[in-house]
């Protein structure tokens, strides 16, 4: 085992120490037992962000790890939204390909914004399918904004770890909703 691992399950082990401590039992074996079966059914989940992203979770149903879940996404977006534009700000007029881009990112990105509000909607009122589609196009958005910078050699994105983080909340926020699906039959 690399030491990178290492130090990743002792942070795994050490966060769940942790969440013994401040959730309730239930809570945290439903916490648990969301982010193992996600990230042992989607390579896009990993389980040390999940339970890192969802740790402050008291949440006793999946329905409120899910509703956490989306807030923590509409967030991220929003943040990102904030830093892109910040870019933009910072970018010289030697630089018009890098500002293209951030300004697609900005755009992909405010669109998101409504859509993970409707998909929180369409979440609450049990319309699974409508907040699959809504949550699809985000993470669909953070791709896209990510691949824009690689169509020009040598440029490198100042957003990969953001555009990640959104695309990593999405496919923890469609797993939940998959497991709820196939719970409520």
């Amino acid at each position: 085992m690399r030491a990178s691992q290492s130090l990743i399950s002792l942070a795994s082990v050490l966060t769940l120490v942790v969440m013994i401590q401040i959730t309730s039992g239930q809570s945290l074996i439903n916490l648990i037992r969301t982010c193992l079966d996600s990230a042992r059914d989607d390579p896009n989940i990993d389980y040390a962000f999940c339970t890192s992203s969802l740790q402050a979770a008291t949440a006793p149903t999946l329905q409120g790890l899910n509703i956490i879940s989306i807030t923590l996404l509409q967030n991220n977006i929003t943040d990102t939204r904030c830093f892109i534009k910040q870019l933009i700000r910072n970018t010289t007029p030697e630089e018009p390909y890098l500002r293209e881009c951030l300004s697609d990112c900005l755009e992909l990105f405010s669109d998101a914004i409504p859509s993970a509000k409707e998909a929180m909607r369409h979440f609450i009122m049990k319309r699974y399918d409508d907040a699959n589609v809504k949550i699809s196009s985000i993470m669909e958005g953070a791709t896209t904004c990510e691949d824009g910078f690689k169509e020009r050699k040598g440029l490198v994105s100042p957003l990969t770890n953001r555009n990640h983080h959104v695309f990593e909340l999405s496919a923890i926020t469609l797993s939940l909703m998959h497991v709820i699906q196939t719970r409520s039959g």
